[in-house]
């Protein structure tokens, strides 16, 4: 990415005029807020910090083709702890974008919008940032950038997510929403996994209880030091002999790829793991052997070192969680009025094969439903894989 200097504009007479123009009426629609531009090759990005007089902002990325007018707008949504550089700029192939650009070259304005917790402390979170407030101020950007755009627009998340543009699109009423596309999540469990996600909710209602208001997954730090420091002892114990530990290295794999397997309240609704790949333990932790099957570890530190806090508000997981349990007095997802044309794409090795959402959206008589799963890849992988075009993107259309 181009260097972003703040409040830097292009000229207006040169080859991204288009864009440009574009851009600047997107940012007097949203108002207040320190607008930084970034011309890149065939493109221009704005970021905006939208000051609105929260503890944290919400931050909206805009790419515009620098010389075509786009057909529509995709809003993404990144996953939870995650923003919109992170989730959605991001490669895993130097030879290749994130998903941002590939839908950008499809003729479409892109619009990140990136979640308050990106921005703040922990002091910062509060009880009340839950999915409802995720997407209130997801509504508020979509209903400025539609009242001076009127362009088709669809709502495309990863994860919490793509949670989030489902609920966004079953109370969005707009008449130019097209399509949700959500990436690697899970509607309503059945039997035990119900049982077990409503367990999942009463934890992270507990954490509200006691005054913990937000998360950290702690990631980011985990695939740096095995980055900078690979062979370097963890503070984890390793599971042939607990006497020892992990290497920095073989414990960010081993958490990658066997996230299922890993203590925490929510890691159980991976099938395996964020990433595909294979760990074999060695005779010693320096001998264990691991690798990555679709997203290299450069690409995971990219991702994580593009985040800004890290955090998750407790308040998100748990109506997340009462989503996944089907529990529909803490917070439900109403299906039946998603109207719009849904795609929805999983991961065989991260959320897998949970139509349960998919299918009471069509129960509610919407016929336009795709449900997919990809075979062989990790929850990550869907955005970050170095084949994630051919592979996934590729059932998404545009």
């Amino acid at each position: 990415m181009a260097r972003e200097h703040s409040g830097t504009r292009p000229d207006p007479s040169a080859p991204a005029a288009l864009g440009f123009g574009l851009l600047t009426r997107v940012e007097g629609a949203l108002g207040t807020g320190t607008a930084a531009y970034a011309p890149g090759d065939g493109w221009i990005r704005l970021t905006l910090p939208l000051a609105d007089g929260g503890p944290a902002p919400v931050t909206v990325d805009v790419l515009a083709d620098a010389a075509r007018a786009p057909h529509g707008i995709a809003y993404l949504l990144p996953g939870g702890g995650l923003n919109f550089t992170a989730d959605f700029l991001t490669a895993g192939s130097a030879r290749r974008d994130g998903l941002a650009q590939h839908l950008r070259r499809q003729g479409l304005l892109v619009v990140g919008v990136t979640p308050r917790e990106d921005a703040a402390t922990a002091a910062d979170v509060g009880a009340g940032w839950g999915l409802a407030a995720h997407r209130r101020d997801l509504a508020t950007v979509v209903g400025a950038l539609d009242s001076v755009l009127r362009l088709p627009y669809q709502y495309v998340g990863h994860s919490a997510g793509a949670a989030l543009a489902l609920d966004a699109a079953a109370h969005d009423e707009g008449p130019r929403l097209r399509r949700v596309v959500a990436l690697d999540t899970t509607g309503p469990y059945e039997g035990e996994a119900a049982l077990r996600a409503a367990r999942t909710r009463d934890a992270f209602a507990g954490l509200l209880a006691r005054g913990t208001y937000a998360v950290d997954p702690g990631l980011a730090p985990l695939i740096a030091r095995a980055v900078t420091d690979p062979a370097a002892p963890s503070a984890v114990p390793w599971p042939p002999d607990p006497s020892l530990r992990f290497t920095a290295a073989g414990l960010a794999h081993f958490a990658l790829i066997r996230t299922a397997s890993l203590p925490g309240e929510a890691n159980w609704i991976y099938t395996r793991g964020h990433s595909a790949g294979d760990y074999a333990f060695g005779a010693t932790p320096a001998e264990d052997r691991f690798s990555l099957a679709h997203t290299p570890v450069t690409a995971w530190h990219a991702a994580t070192a593009a985040l800004g806090s890290g955090l998750i508000p407790a308040a998100l997981m748990r109506d997340l969680a009462a989503v996944w349990a089907g529990d529909g007095t803490t917070y439900a997802i109403p299906w039946e009025r998603i109207g719009a044309e849904v795609v929805w794409v999983n991961t065989e090795g991260g959320r897998g094969h949970e139509p349960g959402g998919a299918e009471l959206i069509r129960a509610g008589g919407n016929d336009r439903v795709r449900f997919a799963v990809v075979p062989g890849y990790g929850h990550g992988d869907a955005v970050w894989s170095a084949t994630a075009a051919e592979d996934v993107w590729s059932l998404l259309g545009t």
